[in-house]
């Protein structure tokens, strides 16, 4: 296969940078459980919430709640940044 005949679809690019983020965003945690408070602490594992709701859609019988939260630290970038650069070395 040459380099250039293979293409991902918006879904996967999306899909694979979300995945980075989240397995960067899930090292951080873990990392945050194991190093003492301080600065270093604070400055690379603050997380900053996206959040998309939450809606509710009533339907008298029943009541759905949607909601989307998404949380980032400074390792999540990280992360994302790596998928990203792993989504070009695989093109």
């Amino acid at each position: 296969m040459e380099k250039g005949s293979r293409k991902f679809t918006v879904l996967v690019v999306l899909g694979i940078l979300l995945l980075g983020g989240m397995v960067g965003s899930l090292v951080g945690e873990l990392i945050k459980m194991s190093i003492p408070d301080g600065v270093v602490k604070e400055v690379f594992l603050r997380s900053v919430d996206i959040r998309i709701g939450p809606g509710v859609v009533d339907l008298l019988m029943f009541s759905i709640t949607f909601g989307l939260t998404l949380k980032f630290n400074f390792i999540g970038i990280i992360g994302l940044i790596i998928a990203y650069y792993l989504l070009r070395f695989w093109r």
